[in-house]
This record gives structure tokens, sequence and C-alpha cells, in this order.
């Protein structure tokens, strides 16, 4: 017997529907049902390879760990990664189909509907229940045809559908009245009610809200869920989370900052780190110059390394950097970061943009060529100069050739991986693992190698298990969650 499914869609984008999606999902796993998260088209420069080398978007990584179990393809099957200058890289199945402007899209999209039902009914079949998210919000009409992402893929699956609306923001009475007067009427068939995310306050002065919404719609509250402070110790979806996060976190005295790049990927990366208590870590946006008292400066993964190498040195960020180097400030390049640390970056074909090449800011000594074929692996080891072990992923295009005067960062198990690379004086370090702080012994020994004491935060893998359940508590308790069961079909 298939899985019963359930769709939650937005009234807009960054709603919560990936939070609800993951709460749920842990929640219902907890009362022993055998759940799993689904998003027919995703688009996130944040992804998780998945153990047999595909690529997917982190929320669904989130969502699947939720559910206990292992990330798959099947749960996103459609993830679009945009970059400069050519629209969005589409991913099928894990993956790179190629890269695509917006309106050669719309022509793809229409192919697409086979492989995102293949995947459902795949994961249909070895479950209770499929979570279902959507993307951006129900009502883009503009993006009606052949849509895979919301209304389309309900109804082509049959999936009933709750929508997800945030009233933290304001308009969340105009919002799900809007939603439903846009939908055509077949459409407005597929819906089952909605859930009001991140209240502050007492719920009960939204009663009268409430009895406005429906008495417009003739749709149910499944509940009003509070703000819930667990969440933002969550991993992002993508990069318009990064709009509602304090641009600084924590108070420690160990101070790091990141460049806000362009297209900045893969910025879980440093979640770790914010929850170090002995860390003050600031996201520095385009318009605002590098922290001159910064003791690390971390260059982040990019979806178009050429494209963001440029933007960083028009900010003048180059220049900051290097002022922070002569100073002694430690320097960290993971993926793209790490390309651009080296002499230079070259996309000969044209993988991420225009075809040409940019002199790197020469930190460290190598050079990186951008090819067609993307390397996708999981990836363990042990760090060179750090001595602690290290597990983490592999996510980039382009092969990066050492000029020889750098020492490896790391030593991974088996052969091919790329080793990263160390400057004579220790103070730069580059190297292409993801995840690679969110291991807790290797975290807190490369912050004791750059000069942190101790007092280090609790165990991040424990924390978000914990941020988890936290999650799945408070749907517990506000949202009625048998009612909303019993619309899944």
């Amino acid at each position: 017997m298939s899985a019963r499914a359930l769709m939650f869609q937005g009234t807009a984008s960054d709603a919560g529907k990936s939070l609800v999606t993951a709460g749920l999902c842990r929640l219902l796993a907890r009362r022993g049902h055998a759940v799993r998260p689904f998003k027919p088209q995703n688009m996130s420069n944040n992804a998780a390879v998945t153990p047999d080398g595909g690529e997917i978007g982190r929320a669904q990584a989130l969502q699947a760990r939720a559910c206990g179990v292992t990330p798959s393809v099947d749960m996103n099957p459609v993830l679009l990664k945009p970059q400069a200058d050519v629209g969005a890289q589409v991913v099928v199945h894990g993956r790179v189909r190629g890269n695509y402007d917006a309106q050669d899209f719309q022509d793809v999209k229409q192919e697409l509907m086979p492989a995102v039902l293949e995947s459902f009914e795949r994961l249909r079949a070895g479950a209770d229940f499929v979570l279902v998210e959507g993307a951006g919000s129900a009502a883009e009409v503009n993006l009606r045809a052949h849509d895979i992402a919301n209304m389309g893929f309900a109804a082509a699956a049959r999936v009933p559908v709750v929508l997800v609306a945030d009233i933290d923001r304001g308009g969340v009475i105009a919002n799900l009245v809007g939603t439903w007067e846009l939908l055509p009427g077949r459409e407005r068939g597929l819906l089952r009610g909605y859930l009001i995310n991140r209240f502050r306050g007492d719920a009960a002065l939204f009663a009268d809200g409430l009895s406005a919404i429906t008495a417009r719609t003739g749709l149910p509250s499944f509940g009003i869920v509070p703000y819930l402070a667990a969440a933002l110790r969550l991993p992002q979806e993508d990069a318009l989370s990064l709009d509602n996060r304090r641009p600084v976190s924590g108070a420690g005295e160990f101070r790091i900052a990141v460049p806000r790049l362009p297209h900045i990927a893969n910025f879980d990366d440093f979640d770790p780190l914010m929850a170090e208590p002995a860390v003050r870590l600031e996201m520095v946006p385009p318009g605002r110059p590098l922290p001159g008292d910064a003791d690390l400066v971390i260059l982040p993964g990019s979806k178009a390394t050429i494209a963001d190498l440029r933007a960083f040195k028009r900010e003048g960020w180059d220049i900051d950097l290097e002022a922070h180097r002569r100073r002694g400030g430690a320097i960290l390049g993971i993926c793209a970061g790490y390309q651009m640390l080296g002499r230079t970056v070259a996309d000969p074909q044209g993988i991420e943009g225009p075809p040409g090449s940019e002199p790197g800011l020469g930190f460290l000594d190598h050079e990186t060529v951008l090819t067609a074929g993307k390397t996708l692996r999981q990836i363990n080891g042990t760090g060179k100069t750090v001595g602690a072990a290290f597990t983490g992923y592999e996510m980039h295009v382009g092969e990066t050739t050492s000029g020889g005067s750098g020492r490896p960062f790391l030593a991974p198990d088996g052969p091919g991986h790329d080793p990263g690379s160390v400057s004579r004086n220790g103070r730069v370090i580059g190297c292409y693992v993801h995840g690679l702080l969110a291991g807790d012994a290797f975290r807190r020994e490369f912050l004791r190698s750059l000069g942190v004491a101790g007092g280090f935060g609790p165990a991040y893998e424990t924390a978000v298990d914990e941020a988890l359940d936290g999650v799945a508590d408070a749907f517990e308790e506000h949202i009625d969650i048998d009612r909303l069961l019993a619309v899944a079909y």
C-alpha cells in the first residue's frame, strides 16, 4: 500500500515550509511512522551530497535526518542552482543536466514532470507518509505553465495541500486570502487548510484573524506555530534566510569574518562556528569593509567562482584581506574560497559564466581550471596540521594544481582527493571539504591551532538533533496533528 501524502505550500518564499516539513518529519518518526520528505523542485545553492554521489537541497538532507533515514536523490529530484550570467545549473536525480537561462528552463521544465513523479512514487512505496514541500509561493500564477514545484505537482500527483503563512513579516490575512483568490477552482479544491507560522505573543489574540481567513476561504486552521528559537540552530535552506539572520552571531572574543558573496553557497559550513561560545562570527555584507580586528577570515563556497572573485575585488575586500594577512590574521578558504586563494581561476569552457579567467588572490600556490565534470562525493580522513579526524563532502567543478610551495592541509582516506593547502607560515589554509567544521574534535583542534584557549560549546550534531526535537515538541503542542494527518491521502 502506498504512503499517504500531504503537501505544504507557502504563501511567500521563506514562509517556513522547510521547517514545518522537518518538524513534522521528526514528530511522525518519533510516533513510529516510516516518513519521507519530498521536494519536487528546489532552488538553492545550499546542497548536500547523498551516499551514492548525488546532489540534493540541503533542506531535504536535514529532513531526511529528521526522519532517521539516509538522504536520497529521490527526495529532491530537481535542484536549481543559480549562478552568474547563465541562469541556473539544473540538477536532475542528483546529476547535472546543464545550464539554462530562465526562458530556456521554462521549455525544459515540461520534460521534468515524469522524473518528479517517478521519485515520488518510489518514496511512497516504502513509507507510511510522504511530506511534500512546495517552492516559493503557491500563488505565482505567472509561473503556472508546466509547474512542477507547487500546484502543478499537487494536481498531477493528486496530493492535498496545506498553506503555510508567516505572520512575523505582516500581512498574513492578505497572504492567505490573496493566495486563495488567485488560485483557479480546480486548485482550490486541493487545499485542506492552513498553518500560521512564527507567531509572537498570545495566539488567542489572533482569533478574529483566523475567523476572517476562514470566512473568506472556507479553509480551517490547523494551528498557530510560535516563533521558535530552536529553528535558528538548524541549517538554513538558501541565502534568503541570511536576510532574516542577525549579521553577527555570538559574543566570544575570537572574531571570524565571512564576506557575503553574491552567489554564496553552502554557508551552513559556518553554523558549527556560530554555536561556539568563544566565537563571534560576522557575515559581512557588500558595502562594508572586512573588519580590521578579525582573527580569522573565511572565504566561503560560491556557485560562480570567477564572478564572485571579481565582486570580492570590486568591494575592496582583496585589499582588506591583504592587510589582514600582514597583521598576522588567519585565512581559510572552503571550496570556491580555496580556488580564489590561488594564483588564477580559469573557466575556458564557460562552465559557470562567460569563458575567461581571473587572477586569484595569490595567497596560496595553486591554479584552478573549471571543468565540465562535477566532483560529488563524501570524504573522511585526518587533518595534517590539526591532527584530528574529519568527515565531510566535496561538491565542486574544477581541478586545482599545486605549485609545490605549500603543505597539504588534510590527509584524506583513499586516493584522488585534493588534500588542500597551507601556506609556509601556516596562516593561510584552503580545501574543498564542506562540513569540515561540523565534527567537534576537528573544529575544536582547528580553533585551538588559531589561539582559542577553550570554552567550547556542546556537540554540534547533538545540538541539531535537539533542535529538531524542540521543533517537534512545539508542533505537538500547537498543531492539531491528528486533524492534519486526517486530510492526507
